[in-house]
């Protein structure tokens, strides 16, 4: 019985957790519109949800953020939607996988990523704000150098040509991208996390003592 009502329990709040990212994805406060690209804050309950719930929950989570940035990448396409989009592929069958792993593998990696660097941080006996800090960080970061790397592995001609740049000049972008839009997302995640994640973690880890002490 215990088992059955930490299955439910745990599913429960995966749930709630993926109703907060599809909200967020679908208002201005989730996905920012920029000229080039949607800066996103989606990506902080993933965080959260993975050191609350673990690298499963948070991989689920990170394919919900995925699935939403194909869909708003869809609806309303930026200059660089092509590398979020399967349906705006100009290089067929290969263009749309690569799409797929740009808006969802790497959100889905994120998710996970996050959960185990929280699971080795905790191994470590890490102090556990600076563990949610560097967490909160690190796992904005992930997300950010997986999306922008694959798309400079994935997409450079096509990044170059949208730009109007030589494809030599693709990584000088990207890493600018990383450092002047990542960078800022990974402090505001990192500040985010420390402040929701303790007070989640307390409120899991107390709903759980109380499950078993009704068993």
């Amino acid at each position: 019985m215990n088992k059955q009502k930490k299955d439910t329990r745990w599913s429960v709040t995966v749930a709630l957790m993926m109703a907060i990212v599809i909200l967020l994805a679908n208002t201005p406060l989730g996905m920012i519109q920029l000229p080039i690209v949607k800066a996103t804050t989606v990506h902080i309950p993933v965080i959260i949800g993975s050191i609350v719930l673990g690298p499963l929950a948070g991989g689920i989570l990170g394919a919900t953020f995925g699935i939403c940035s194909l869909i708003s990448n869809t609806m309303a396409p930026t200059l660089l939607s092509f590398a979020f989009s399967p349906f705006l592929s100009t290089t067929g069958l290969v263009g749309v996988l690569k799409a797929i792993w740009v808006s969802v593998g790497c959100r889905t990696a994120m998710g996970i990523a996050a959960g185990w660097l929280w699971i080795l941080l905790k191994k470590l006996k890490v102090n556990q704000n600076v563990a949610l800090l560097i967490t909160g960080f690190m796992g904005s970061m992930f997300n950010t150098i997986f999306v922008m790397g694959s798309i400079y592995f994935l997409f450079a001609s096509q990044y170059a040509q949208a730009k109007e740049v030589a494809v030599t000049a693709v990584f000088g972008l990207i890493m600018g991208t990383v450092v002047a839009s990542g960078i800022p997302e990974a402090i505001a995640a990192a500040i985010l996390v420390i402040a929701l994640g303790k007070v989640l973690l307390k409120i899991y880890i107390s709903a759980g003592k109380n499950t078993k002490s009704e068993s």
